[in-house]
C-alpha cells in the first residue's frame, strides 16, 4: 500500500465529510477504532474508497508522520 494513496484518500474523505456537516477527526477516529464503516458518509463514494485501505496500515502510516 502507497503511503501517498493512504494520505490522498484520507484528505478526501476528511474533505467529503466536512462539506457534509460531520466533524471528520471525530468520523474518522471512530472508523478506525471500530471498523465500522456506518461512520463514513457514502457522499462521493468516501466509504467505497476508505474500505479499500487497510486500517492498521491507516494507523501506521499516521503514527509515523505524528513521530516525525
Amino acid at each position: 500500500m502507497d503511503e501517498g494513496n493512504v494520505h490522498s484518500t484520507l484528505k478526501e474523505v476528511y474533505v467529503n465529510l466536512e462539506e457534509r456537516g460531520y466533524d471528520p477527526i471525530k468520523q474518522l477516529v471512530g472508523y478506525l477504532i471500530s471498523g465500522d464503516l456506518g461512520y463514513i458518509s457514502s457522499y462521493k463514494e468516501s466509504r467505497s474508497k476508505i474500505s479499500k485501505l487497510d486500517r492498521n496500515k491507516i494507523v501506521e502510516i499516521m503514527l509515523k508522520e505524528y513521530i516525525k
